[in-house]
């Protein structure tokens, strides 16, 4: 069935952003999408799409108009997880919301692991918090791990989920600033993460990784050279 038109306010350096651009991708959902520059918003965006003036953003719906004159008759919806949701409803063949309750709800309590263990570490680690140690990164690892079934590819099973959108922005962005030696940590830290990640005891946690970013939806959504400019 037909849906509503989207127009999707992002930018190629956040990772909440990337996460709906990976949703979209996935299910092949057309739509309108407009960068934001993060460090000089447009004076509309608040007023206009999303009053807490953050990215990502979506107007669903309404007139076709031109993403800077957003339309009042457009829902306006916000917040990266609500969003990957909100496109697996409107695109249920894609399965990214699993049809399963049993395995829909292993997929919410894996995002709440990634959200309460992993991303506020990662977060802490790059900006040079002293809480933000190769210790707590692992930490996450470990929780993240502990999830991950046996002889699937997937966060839930072979099927990729919003599980697995909600992590790969953010591991890819990890793995790209610890390799280059970008951030705010202390090398020592660096090298000590890097290093513990070499443990085969990571083997499955690894794989699981690797196959997120090797994902064509990931692949054509992530901007590592806008990433590297944003430092």
């Amino acid at each position: 069935m037909p849906h509503e038109q989207i127009t999707l306010y992002t930018a190629k350096a956040c990772p909440y952003a990337q996460r709906t651009e990976i949703a979209l991708a996935e299910v092949g959902a057309p739509f309108k999408r407009y960068e934001i520059d993060l460090g000089n918003k447009p004076e509309w965006y608040a007023p206009k799409v999303n009053p807490a003036s953050k990215v990502p953003a979506i107007a669903y719906g309404g007139p076709d108009v031109s993403p800077e004159n957003a339309s009042p008759k457009s829902i306006k919806l916000a917040e990266s997880l609500i969003l990957v949701e909100f496109i697996g409803d409107l695109y249920p063949s894609s399965s990214i919301l699993p049809a399963d309750p049993v395995q829909r709800a292993q997929a919410r309590f894996f995002i709440e692991v990634v959200s309460t263990k992993f991303s506020p570490n990662f977060m802490k680690f790059i900006s040079g918090n002293p809480e933000g140690t190769h210790a707590a990164l692992l930490a996450g690892v470990d929780a993240i791990q502990d999830l991950l079934p046996d002889g699937v590819k997937y966060a839930v099973n072979d099927q990729y989920t919003i599980a697995d959108i909600a992590l790969a922005p953010f591991w890819a962005r990890l793995n790209v600033l610890v390799q280059k030696g970008i951030g705010a940590y202390k090398d020592e830290e660096r090298k000590k993460f890097l290093k513990g990640l070499e443990d085969p005891k990571y083997t499955k946690f690894n794989g699981y990784v690797q196959r997120l970013l090797a994902r064509q939806s990931f692949k054509s959504t992530f901007h590592e050279v806008r990433l590297l400019l944003c430092r």
